[in-house]
């Protein structure tokens, strides 16, 4: 759960400032943001966490 929550946390930030930069608009931002949360819903999303929590894991035991 921990990781997550970082993530979570690290995307947002980097969404911020790419708002900020002008670089996204806040509406390519919200349709990314309910594009994520309808994908979540899918039975894609165990195979997208199991995705991250390898990555993670491989990033960890460097």
């Amino acid at each position: 759960m921990a990781v997550s929550i970082s993530a979570v946390v690290l995307l947002a930030i980097v969404v911020v400032v790419l708002i900020r930069g002008g670089s996204v608009r806040l509406w390519h931002a919200l349709a990314c943001a309910a594009f994520g949360f309808f994908l979540a819903s899918t039975a894609a999303a165990p195979v997208i966490t199991d995705a991250i929590n390898g990555v993670t894991g491989w990033i960890a035991s460097i």
